[in-house]
């Protein structure tokens, strides 16, 4: 076969896959089999579970910046007693710390007040007056644990399971593993609440390793999530659809020389996509027919929660629509980038974060319950880690990577039950921890999928989620 039949040959046999075929080899495929051909042509088409799934949406609030659980739902009586005293040897036997010698104190916001709520008990800070109301909806993880304590790495790890940029977020993994369940949005979708991209920015919805086309889409805060939408004006609809005709035959022409270049072939699912979402999109992001009861549930009548809330009722919104996995990055209000990352003035920053999440997340929750939502969806608050019960400027905490809580809500989720404990003051976890690739694991579990047979080849390695690490949290289960 001459270079020009061979061309030809390639063009005709759908991106490259005929060229694929010939050696036999795809990266991340293996060998193609007929499966593995059809799933490089759409590759985002619905795939079936390993197993019968509890969950169909995730919905991923990271706290960023890291609150301190211990001022809001880790009551401990103990650090109330011992405020203001040199910190126990004792507590931090097997970790290092900037703080060994005694330097700092043991810190206790005097205006804490805690108290227990529901069947189940569960304790929550005067700070989280809303959310202390579903308290039995929830499963509490206190003794979750991570690696660093640096916050660009600890969110890394949080989302992609490495503290090194390069891994698929979770969010990517469900994506290749499970398709899209509605192919006029994004099944991967990222909202946050600032005026610009959360810190480390999006290499914490990259797909790594897999096929582009699996990353996440970041849409904006405000009335236009996303860029660009519109058809421009004086454009026709024929002429539009003409101009993207010509573009997709030209990239399909250079993607049958280069069948391994997965950005390009995203481009073109990113086109066709758009396309899709000018029909399908606005209808999906507008909130100017909510009613005005759920409006003021969600806080959009106060600037304080105006905007976390907008982005919750957005992910309600793409949640009714079938999005598998909506990524929640909370900023500030106002527009302004803050976070709970509170070395000194915590009683301040934490009034400010607490009233930002606390009414939004609560409306979210009983949205989900009250329209059936929550029987198939899976609500994880999570942070790239905790806080000490120590800090360098006496009103603050310093990072804790060693004890922590996080919580999940929904689907298969054993509700109104605690798993794990920190210590007396709540330093360091105690019994079986939790580390990031257990979450992930049971994330995807509830999904359906077993995170050991969630594989895909590369560089001549069957990687998965949880790298050679996690497991299933089977006491959170139902």
């Amino acid at each position: 076969m001459n270079d020009k039949s061979r061309r030809e040959f390639l063009l005709k046999s759908g991106m490259g896959l005929g060229g694929a075929a010939l050696s036999g080899f795809i990266p991340g495929f293996g060998y193609l089999t007929a499966a593995s051909a059809a799933e490089l042509i759409d590759p985002l088409a619905p795939k079936a579970p390993h197993f019968p799934a509890k969950v169909k949406t995730v919905i991923w609030l990271h706290q960023n910046g890291a609150p301190s659980t211990l001022d809001l739902y880790d009551y401990k009586p103990e650090l109330v007693k011992l405020a203001g005293k040199p910190i126990p040897e004792s507590f931090l036997k097997g970790i290092k710390t900037s703080t060994q010698g005694g330097i700092t104190k043991l810190f206790n916001s005097p205006k804490r007040q805690f108290k227990q709520y529901g069947e189940s008990g569960a304790w929550f800070s005067d700070l989280l007056p809303n959310l202390a109301q579903h308290a039995d909806k929830m499963a509490f993880i206190k003794s979750s644990v991570t690696v660093g304590a640096t916050h660009d790495i600890s969110i890394l790890k949080l989302n992609t399971g490495d503290v090194n940029p390069g891994r698929p977020s979770l969010g990517a993994w469900i994506n290749y593993a499970l398709g899209s369940a509605n192919k006029d949005l994004p099944s991967y979708v990222v909202l946050y609440s600032g005026d610009r991209e959360p810190s480390a920015g999006s290499v914490n919805w990259s797909a790594g390793f897999l096929p582009a086309v699996y990353q996440g889409v970041a849409f904006r805060p405000g009335a236009s999530p996303i860029l660009h939408l519109d058809r421009p004006g004086g454009l026709a609809a024929s002429e539009q659809k003409n101009a993207l005709a010509l573009l997709k035959n030209l990239n399909l022409k250079r993607a049958a020389y280069y069948p391994e270049d997965t950005e390009l072939q995203a481009r073109i699912r990113a086109y066709e996509l758009a396309e899709r979402m000018q029909a399908t999109a606005p209808e999906a992001v507008d909130l100017s027919k909510e009613s005005e009861a759920t409006r003021e549930a969600y806080g959009l009548n106060d600037e304080a929660t105006k905007a976390y809330g907008e982005v919750l009722l957005r992910a309600r919104r793409l949640t009714e629509r079938g999005v598998r996995f909506i990524q929640v990055v909370n900023g500030g209000a106002d527009n302004e980038i803050t976070s709970w990352d509170a070395h000194n003035s915590l009683e301040e920053n934490h009034s400010k974060m607490a009233k930002l999440v606390d009414k939004p997340i609560a409306a979210l929750l009983a949205d989900l319950k009250e329209r059936g939502l929550l029987e198939t969806t899976l609500v994880v608050w999570a942070s790239e880690f905790g806080r000490t019960p120590w800090g360098e400027s006496g009103d603050g905490r310093d990072h804790n990577p060693w004890g922590y809580t996080q919580w999940v809500a929904g689907a298969g989720i054993k509700a109104g039950t605690t798993f794990g404990q920190t210590d007396e003051i709540g330093v360091q976890s105690q019994g079986q921890t939790v580390d990031t690739y257990d979450l992930h694991a049971t994330v995807l579990q509830l999904l359906g999928l077993n995170h050991l047979k969630t594989t895909f080849l590369h560089d001549g390695r069957s990687e998965r989620p949880t790298v050679v690490y996690g497991e299933v949290i089977k006491d959170l289960l139902a």
